[in-house]
């Protein structure tokens, strides 16, 4: 039973460390820019997370593919291209301002304008509405309930 103990204490440091991820590559300053250019894309599985931030498959094998391409010589701006010729501009976090994405520029600002327009005319459209007065009658009944009394006229029960 001690010896199951000790051989179990002694494989437990290495069990402990095999869920721990190592650097793909030894080249620290690599690495660091692999990491850096993947946080301004996006995980195609996750779509809220960079392919830095996500544990997906895809956003693994992206990140594989950008080491990859600087491994092979090409800087950012050539990676970049080769990701969004092979996934489409959905894999940027922020899109090109083209005609398919003009309306992921401009659309929040349509909204805000559009909601501005909406509650400037309701309320002009509500400063024009004429207001309801109350008759001395109504205003007297009214208060009579607000300070707790019952109102027993004839004209209430109807």
């Amino acid at each position: 039973m001690r010896r199951l103990a000790l051989v179990f204490a002694l494989l437990m440091p290495l069990a402990a460390s095999a869920g721990e991820a190592e650097p793909l590559a030894h080249d620290q300053a690599l690495e660091e820019r692999v990491m850096q250019l993947s946080h301004s894309l996006r995980c195609l599985v996750c779509q809220n997370q960079s392919i830095a931030e996500s544990n997906a498959p895809l956003a693994i094998d992206l990140r594989n593919q950008v080491r990859e391409q600087f491994l092979a010589g090409k800087d950012e701006q050539a990676v970049v291209d080769y990701l969004v010729a092979r996934y489409g501009d959905f894999v940027l976090y922020l899109p090109p301002f083209k005609g398919v994405t003009l309306l992921l520029w401009i659309g929040p600002g349509l909204l805000l304008i559009a909601g501005a327009g909406w509650l400037g005319w309701r309320l002009r459209k509500r400063a024009s509405e004429p207001t309801h007065k109350l008759t001395a009658e109504e205003h007297a009944r009214a208060m009579a309930l607000l300070e707790g009394g019952s109102d027993t006229s004839e004209e209430s029960r109807s």
